[in-house]
């Protein structure tokens, strides 16, 4: 996974990769890459077994060609997750890196085949999971849904309808996820006070602030911190 513009050389034919590309090698592909942005940023990961050929042959998924990575957090998350299970050992550390590589490969496969259709909702994963990450990374910035739209050029009707059907629920709800998943961190790990955590969160009245955790999480701030 290549996440600064890269050259690539497969076969003795020179590519190059775009930001956010990856490439599936086969074994036995000749191959090697460098970088043309500094610094080289990459994520990557080898893998072997009797059935792998076999799940790649089901998948139908493109093999030795660069192919625009979707949603790239997918990638970066799953890599460091498969480096994360095999540092930490134990006797099932190979079923587990088993399903997550199958996992992965299956994850990339129908990824990309609903790119390759534009009329479908699956060719905006990538901008509409950037969008879901910043709401969460940054829950207190005062975005609106009218802001998030016009970022992907889409109507605010259109934009809620597509998040809805590719997340399962609406950004509104995400949104407010999101505020309160950092109220939650904050009552549990500093002193700050209810009021003062209501406008870290992005919220312009603690009253809001309150109702809003009671109706979400199903008791009070006061009541939450309490029982932490």
């Amino acid at each position: 996974m290549f996440k600064k513009t890269s050259e690539v050389i497969v076969n003795g034919a020179q590519m190059i990769a775009d930001s956010d590309s990856f490439i599936l090698f086969q074994p036995d592909t000749p191959h090697s890459y460098k970088e043309m942005d500094l610094p080289f940023i990459n994520d990557w990961f080898h893998c072997e077994g009797e059935e792998l050929g076999k799940l790649l042959n089901e998948l139908n998924f493109p093999l030795d060609k660069l192919v625009p990575a979707v949603d790239p957090m997918l990638i970066s998350r799953s890599i460091m997750e498969l480096h994360r299970v095999q540092k930490q050992g134990g006797q099932l550390m190979e079923r587990i890196l088993d399903t997550d590589i199958r996992a992965l490969l299956m994850k990339l496969s129908n990824l990309y085949e609903l790119s390759q259709h534009p009329e479908r909702p699956g060719r905006y994963i990538r901008q509409f999971s950037e969008l879901r990450d910043e709401l969460y990374n940054s829950p207190q910035s005062h975005v609106t849904v009218e802001m998030l739209a016009d970022r992907v050029h889409l109507s605010k009707s259109y934009f809620q309808h597509l998040y809805k059907d590719i997340f399962g629920c609406s950004v509104v709800t995400d949104m407010i996820n999101g505020r309160l998943e950092l109220a939650k961190y904050l009552l549990k790990n500093s002193s700050l006070t209810v009021s003062a955590i209501a406008a870290r969160c992005g919220y312009e009245h603690e009253t809001h602030f309150m109702r809003q955790f009671k109706k979400f999480v199903g008791q009070t701030p006061s009541q939450f911190k309490a029982r932490v």
